[in-house]
């Protein structure tokens, strides 16, 4: 699905453009491919088992799989970063906050790949960045966000694409079908550094805000983030 001129989504299983198994709704996080002059870059990877689904999403749109040069991970759970070990192989290069690469290099609790009954392929992170850094990615000049809470590894990134200010939000925010929050489950989950996250970047403006699961936010994405502050403020004190 293009959102923008150049920008793809190509993965996500809750909107349809991927699929793991029968009742799966959760299984897939959402999988974006900005197209840039030298390569692509992908945010999140998805679970691993529709990788082959995200290349044939990528052909449609004539990106060729053999192009994606970085993969930027908002977090370490199984379904948005399942795929790693996979594409590690295929030399593409990872970035993550520090927290998110320990846990892919671990493979353990925290991608939580009990929650789908899967076991987790550790794989070694590329290039580790941290909260406010601005790098630049083949010519694109993206901000790191740390925004922990549903894992201690959450992050967004921020970047100016077609006119526009984008955010991709990971699983910070709920969807419009699944509630104000991602899921509580994990192991590293904390309501009171997750409110802090929320506060943080309630302050974020953005055109557009591209979610870890669901519906693309178009309009006025701060506010979907202020509604969530609010229902923290008065569920978790």
């Amino acid at each position: 699905m293009q959102v923008l001129k150049n920008l793809f989504q190509v993965g996500g299983d809750l909107n349809g453009i991927t699929f793991d198994q029968q009742g799966a709704l959760w299984n897939d996080g959402n999988s974006y491919i900005l197209k840039m002059p030298d390569g692509l870059i992908l945010f999140d990877c998805g679970c691993g088992d529709t990788l082959d689904q995200i290349f044939r999403n990528m052909a449609y749109w004539g990106l060729d799989p053999d192009h994606i040069k970085y993969c930027i991970l908002t977090h370490a759970h199984y379904d948005h970063a399942g795929a790693g070990h996979i594409l590690k192989k295929r030399g593409v290069k990872f970035i993550s906050i520090a927290e998110t690469a320990a846990s892919v290099a671990a493979g353990d609790e925290r991608c939580c790949g009990y929650l789908y009954h899967k076991i987790f392929t550790p794989f070694e992170v590329d290039q580790i960045v941290t909260d406010g850094e601005k790098i630049n990615i083949l010519g694109l000049d993206i901000e790191v966000i740390h925004v922990p809470g549903h894992s201690m590894g959450c992050t967004a990134y921020a970047f100016q694409w077609d006119g526009k200010s984008l955010v991709v939000s990971g699983d910070l925010i709920g969807t419009l079908l699944g509630g104000d929050f991602g899921w509580g489950g994990s192991i590293d989950f904390d309501k009171k550094i997750y409110m802090e996250s929320l506060r943080k970047f309630a302050k974020v403006d953005s055109d557009v805000m591209l979610p870890g699961h669901g519906l693309i936010y178009f309009h006025k994405p701060r506010r979907r983030v202020e509604e969530a502050l609010n229902a923290a403020l008065m569920q978790w004190r």
